[in-house]
């Protein structure tokens, strides 16, 4: 008999996940060799199957907390890599857009610091705000490095302040680990329901 802590581990969302912590290298690669249109198109893949594990989760009900936390080593090591290999391939733009780059990588960074130094893992929390963040700030980082516009990546970096601001929000009111905590609202509501049940 199959265990049933198999299911949460061996399934196809934590399969995609993984395909996306591999890319990584993948990525690095094509970096340091200075292939600038092969990285954004596996950057493309990457934010792809970042889109797919979570919806496979959800509709073939694979939704479990190692996947969550799986879901969130995958997005830290992509967008820690993308932060990265800007340097690498494309200093000069990133020195004119300095100020921003720096706002959005704190803003993905500080969430993930607090988040470890309470609760010593990653926090896995899946905001709508940082949803928000990421799509529009991965569209910003591919049409300023492709040389089509560069507003859009100015505009991530104030969407990426605000998610990183509700994530510690969620993080210093959260007596526990939360996992897939949408909003600080409903953080509010965790502790509130925990205060109730421990009086």
């Amino acid at each position: 008999m199959i265990h049933p802590i198999y299911h949460q581990i061996v399934n196809l969302p934590n399969f995609i996940s993984l395909i996306r912590i591999c890319l990584a290298p993948l990525l690095f690669y094509f970096a340091l060799t200075q292939q600038p249109d092969w990285f954004i198109i596996v950057l493309v893949g990457a934010i792809f199957t970042d889109v797919l594990d979570g919806f496979l989760a959800r509709i073939l009900n694979q939704i479990t907390s190692i996947g969550s936390r799986l879901d969130s080593w995958g997005d830290f090591i992509i967008y820690s890599t993308m932060a990265i290999c800007a340097w690498i391939l494309w200093p000069d733009i990133l020195l004119r857009k300095l100020p921003y780059f720096i706002v959005i990588t704190l803003s993905f960074t500080l969430p993930v610091l607090v988040g470890f130094i309470k609760f010593h893992t990653v926090i896995s929390y899946h905001t709508w705000s940082v949803k928000i963040a990421v799509v529009i700030t991965v569209l910003g980082y591919i049409l300023l490095f492709t040389g089509l516009v560069d507003w859009p990546f100015r505009l991530a970096a104030a969407f990426c302040v605000y998610a990183a601001i509700e994530e510690i929000a969620i993080t210093l009111l959260s007596q526990h680990q939360l996992v897939d905590v949408r909003t600080v609202w409903q953080a509010l509501k965790f502790r509130q329901r925990h205060k109730i049940d421990h009086v």
